[in-house]
């Protein structure tokens, strides 16, 4: 065999390696080096000896292919969506057993003659023992997508090809085939070829879970993924699972889920697995159920080991069908409460609380950021439990001024004081007798009225100003707060006594921004307000992606704001982007408001421009802010820096 130049170099950088003369070679990769050291050293094979393509036989091509029947008839629309993206590009496309034996073969017909010479060819042997360094062979060897470019290549023989290549395991995480992208020519710099690694890594994965579903078509599988939108069309996780929950198998995504939760949690033995709810730190009734509750049949979990949050459907089981959900499986139905979330795991604990709390009489505290809808959660679960119907009287004990607060929460007597009415008044706390007192911001609350809160928690009475007698009231008493309450105590500002007589039961509201079912609380938020005016108007999706995208550092309160500022000041029939507050249109319309462009190419920052732009849409602010990218209240700010005025708002007109 006739050498060329290229290679008589390359034999020469591999056979000082091989005597310990170079043992890293310039610019090798360390995988690279690693696989040459296995060539030379484990598997003895002589770089000046380059190796002709070892081809199989078609008996015992047979031999290979018929254990990976199966996988061959699963993966087949992959490799032809794979090979039809790559072709025009001069790639062939092998896929070999778990031995590095090629099984089935894509490539052009015209090169028949030179791809067989290189052995990209069905039936050829890429094993490493035999191959040396190769995609396919070092592929299977360290378990992971590899491109071996050139002259990384053990065989000198090999160094004008480039080869891509990624494992394809089984539900164990052993590898059972590789599916590999090979040239006879490629651009020198071995980064010319990452595009081609992370497709050809795309399809191994698509491969490998559409070999999952088909092995475990008879099981229950839960799919799921970080992103709610790709769960149905390529959910990254696949969990195929029994009726009781237990765990059968999982692919690749699924094995890092069970190990990250094994890695906190260790089992007590090495075959037991944790069960699916303890993955997903649910109950079992809601993972069966998922395909009974909305619209996507996707509900949203918190992730145990991690406390992130994924989303989950549940793939049936062929020719089985789950059975009915038991009593004790199904909720019981609270209107009130349920109402209050879709799918968010956070909320779903929340309310889940406080299902079981509605009918007791232990005190609550919610905490959460401002705005998170605390007095809504305490109304409901008001509304919700055997106090329903009788008074529900919510105090705000920042917004009342402190020389009043104790009159207010504690009523008078007639003439108790000066300036009191003449008839005296029922403090709120009598107000609220047989229903519920909720104090909102109690942090706020001064310290010297502490203590007679805690008597009147103790006691069950009240004693008004001017009084000698105190009264027996029946009240459920249920406070709010965003302040950090332990710190407060730490500081002397709030009673500790106090605070654990308040704190029976803790219910811990998400931010918005935390929230996965932001999509259902910004639905609910607007036809709410819909609702109140009367109207009926859409909620356009750029306007729907712009809110799910903004922070809401001031939460429900915050988005609310912003949803009536939108109908109030929108004149069209739809509800854009445009009409939204600038500071909730996103980063790429904030940046428009700053300096825009008209049709022409005029600023339309410039008063003559846009009083062109206006009169051209007949003075239409709405058609103007649209085309502009901007909101109507930053066209109107505009108009009135430079003094335009509509023709119907003009004197006189």
């Amino acid at each position: 065999m006739t050498l060329r130049t290229e290679q008589r170099q390359h034999i020469e950088t591999l056979i000082r390696l091989s005597e310990g003369r170079d043992a890293r070679p310039a610019g090798c990769r360390e995988v690279i080096r690693r696989s040459w050291q296995r060539c030379v050293g484990e598997y003895r094979l002589d770089p000046g000896q380059p190796r002709e393509v070892r081809v199989l036989t078609r008996q015992a091509l047979q031999e290979h292919r018929e254990p990976v029947d199966e996988l061959l008839h699963v993966a087949r629309a992959g490799v032809d969506q794979l090979y039809a993206q790559v072709a025009r590009l001069g790639y062939v496309l092998l896929l070999t057993d778990h031995r590095g034996i090629t099984v089935d073969f894509r490539g052009q017909r015209e090169h028949d003659r030179a791809l067989r010479k290189a052995g990209l060819y069905l039936g050829a042997d890429w094993d490493e023992r035999y191959a040396g360094t190769c995609a396919v062979g070092t592929c299977i060897h360290d378990t992971r997508a590899i491109t071996c470019h050139q002259n990384e290549h053990f065989d000198a023989t090999h160094i004008g090809l480039t080869c891509t290549a990624a494992p394809i395991t089984d539900p164990q995480g052993e590898v059972i085939a590789v599916l590999d992208i090979s040239a006879l020519q490629s651009p020198r710099s071995q980064e010319s070829q990452n595009f081609g690694l992370s497709l050809v890594n795309l399809y191994a994965r698509m491969i490998e879970d559409a070999y999952f579903l088909h092995r475990y078509r008879d099981s229950l599988i839960l799919r799921y993924d970080t992103a709610r939108e790709f769960v149905h069309l390529n959910g990254r996780g696949l969990i195929a699972i029994e009726e009781d929950g237990s765990i059968i198998a999982a692919n690749g995504n699924g094995r890092a889920l069970i190990e990250a939760h094994l890695a906190r949690w260790p089992a007590w033995s090495p075959q037991r697995l944790p069960t699916a709810p303890q993955l997903f730190d649910g109950d079992l009734g809601d993972l069966l159920g998922i395909l009974a509750t909305g619209e996507d049949q996707i509900r949203a979990f918190r992730v145990r080991a991690s406390g992130t949050t994924c989303f989950v459907t549940l793939v049936e089981a062929r020719h089985r069908r789950l059975p009915a959900p038991t009593a004790h499986a199904c909720a019981e139905a609270v209107p009130a409460l349920d109402g209050l979330a879709a799918d968010d795991p956070a909320m779903n604990r929340v309310l889940k609380l406080a299902r079981r709390l509605r009918n007791e009489e232990v005190s609550v505290l919610v905490t959460g950021e401002t705005g998170t809808g605390k007095e809504v959660l305490a109304r409901a679960l008001h509304d919700s439990g055997r106090r329903a119907g009788k008074p529900f009287v919510a105090v705000n004990c920042a917004a009342i001024p402190e020389a009043l607060v104790e009159s207010e929460l504690f009523g008078y007597l007639p003439g108790a004081f000066t300036g009191g009415r003449p008839r005296g008044m029922r403090g709120l706390i009598q107000q609220a007798d047989g229903g519920t007192l909720f104090l909102d911001e109690i942090g706020d609350m001064p310290l010297a009225l502490q203590s007679r809160l805690l008597r009147v928690l103790a006691e069950r009475e009240v004693m008004p100003l001017g009084a000698e007698l105190p009264v027996k009231v029946d009240i459920r008493v249920i406070t709010a707060t965003h302040r950090d309450m332990t710190q407060m105590i730490a500081e002397g500002r709030f009673r500790e006594d106090l605070y654990y007589r308040l704190n029976g039961a803790q219910l811990r509201l998400p931010a918005l921004r935390e929230r996965a079912d932001r999509h259902f609380v910004i639905r609910s938020v607007y036809e709410g307000l819909l609702a109140e005016r009367d109207e009926t108007r859409l909620l356009r999706a750029d306007a729907m992606s712009a809110l799910l995208g903004h922070a809401w550092p001031g939460n429900i309160r915050q988005l609310r704001n912003a949803l009536s500022f939108a109908l109030a000041t929108s004149e069209g029939e739809e509800i854009t982007v445009h009409d939204l507050p600038e500071e909730c249109q996103g980063a790429t319309l904030a940046a428009s408001s700053i300096k825009t462009v008209g049709f022409d190419g005029a600023v339309a920052d410039d008063g003559r421009a846009l009083h062109d732009l206006l009169d051209e849409a007949r003075w239409n602010v709405s058609l103007v802010a649209r085309r502009l990218g901007v909101s109507r209240p930053t066209v109107y700010r505009r108009m009135r820096r430079h003094g335009l005025v509509a023709p119907n708002h003009r004197a006189g007109g």
